[in-house]
C-alpha cells in the first residue's frame, strides 16, 4: 500500500515514464565516453543498455554476443523454411549427375 501512496504523490510525468531496459547492467552516454571498453566490460558478455538522462537510448552489444545472436537469428530463419517443406515430395538425386 505504501507504493500506492507514493505513486499518488508523484507527478504524472513521472508515473508514465518508465522505461523497460532490456538488461542487468547500464550505463550513461558520459560513462561511455570515459571508458568504453570498461563500460562494454561491466556487461560481462551481455549487451548494457546506454541511457540519456535516464532513458535508454541504445544498447552497447558486445562482438561476440552480436555474432551470436546473428547466428540465432538465421538458424530461425532457415527452421521455418525447413518447417514450411515439410511434406513435400523428395526427390532422389545423385551426387554424380551434378
Amino acid at each position: 500500500m505504501a507504493h500506492l501512496n507514493v505513486l499518488l504523490k508523484a507527478p504524472l510525468k513521472d508515473i508514465f515514464m518508465a522505461h523497460i531496459i532490456l538488461s542487468e547492467i547500464s550505463a550513461s552516454i558520459s560513462e561511455l565516453k570515459k571508458n568504453p571498453m570498461g563500460t562494454v566490460a561491466a556487461g560481462d558478455g551481455f549487451a548494457v543498455a546506454i541511457l540519456n538522462r535516464n532513458v535508454p537510448a541504445f544498447y552497447c552489444v558486445p562482438a561476440k554476443a552480436y555474432e551470436t545472436l546473428l547466428e540465432k537469428l538465421e538458424d530461425l530463419e532457415l527452421n521455418k523454411i525447413a518447417d514450411s517443406r515439410i511434406g513435400q515430395r523428395r526427390v532422389k538425386v545423385n551426387i554424380d549427375d551434378l
